[in-house]
């Protein structure tokens, strides 16, 4: 398959990297996250820290000891978040150590992240508390680093993994509480799966939630449930693999949609939107 211009659209860039839902929970969904991933030789076998921020929205930074730390969250140009991203790490390496990277010029040869990553390892994702990761440990803790990081923590709205429903991550915000799961699956499926339970009244993550709708994003779809306001994560994870499974059982049927799911299957269609 040819690699995509720099221009073109493209609207999964994650797809081929370890772990592409969790990065685009990253990208979406997540205030302070951080993942460990290495750049082939070609590209120096350098460690990277995928994070979900960086300071001033910097799209990444050349740590002290060599080590580069990606914003996803940050803006990039084109069309491929994915080119971005990659061009990103380039830049950083080829600057000296202890500086950030300010914005991002794409060149014809510009690498995807897919180039650039040595794709062995597990991307494992680590959902963080606070803002700490953007702390250099070779630089100085200053009092203009700490405000820094104390009025980023503040805005953090609090945010958890479901246990028991991977790429699932409910988040407390505010006058309500969501759980919102990152699902690679076709997305006419996803919206039959839902209109399957929908139509029996299995919809429910758990007692009292609500399926409130779902967008794409990155070429994925995450569906949306509300909560209880102080059910807590606790709540979902109480009935995680029971709905799973019905989940999944409704996601593989290949039974035709009856005329009370196709009636269902219309209001389901409506609440689907797409970010970019």
């Amino acid at each position: 398959m040819s690699s995509p211009s720099r221009n073109e659209l493209v609207r999964r860039p994650f797809e081929g990297l370890p772990n592409e839902q969790d990065l685009v929970a990253m990208r979406q969904l997540i205030p302070a996250a951080t993942m460990s991933a290495r750049t082939t030789e070609e590209y120096g076998a350098v460690d990277v820290e995928l994070a979900t921020i960086l300071p001033m929205a910097w799209p990444a930074v050349r740590r002290t000891d060599g080590t580069v730390t990606l914003g996803v969250q940050a803006p990039f140009p084109g069309g491929d978040l994915s080119r971005g991203l990659g061009q990103a790490i380039r830049q950083a390496v080829a600057l000296e150590p202890g500086n950030p990277i300010t914005s991002v010029t794409l060149e014809d040869d510009s690498p995807r992240l897919q180039d650039v990553l040595d794709l062995s390892g597990d991307f494992a994702i680590r959902v963080q508390d606070t803002f700490e990761f953007w702390l250099d440990p070779s630089a100085e803790r200053t009092g203009e680093i700490e405000q820094a990081i104390t009025q980023a923590n503040d805005s953090i709205m609090p945010t958890r993994p479901v246990e028991g429903l991977p790429h699932a991550y409910w988040v407390d915000a505010g006058p309500k509480e969501h759980v919102r799961w990152v699902l690679d699956a076709d997305e006419d499926r996803v919206i039959d799966a839902v209109t399957r339970l929908h139509a029996r009244r299995e919809s429910a993550l758990c007692e009292g939630a609500k399926y409130v709708g779902s967008f794409r994003a990155e070429g994925l779809s995450i569906p949306v449930w509300d909560l209880p306001k102080g059910a807590g994560v606790e709540a979902a994870e109480a009935e995680a693999e029971s709905f799973r499974a019905r989940f999944e059982e409704a996601l593989t049927s290949t039974e035709p949609l009856t005329a009370i799911e196709r009636r269902a299957r219309g209001g389901i269609v409506a609440r689907q939107v797409t970010l970019r």
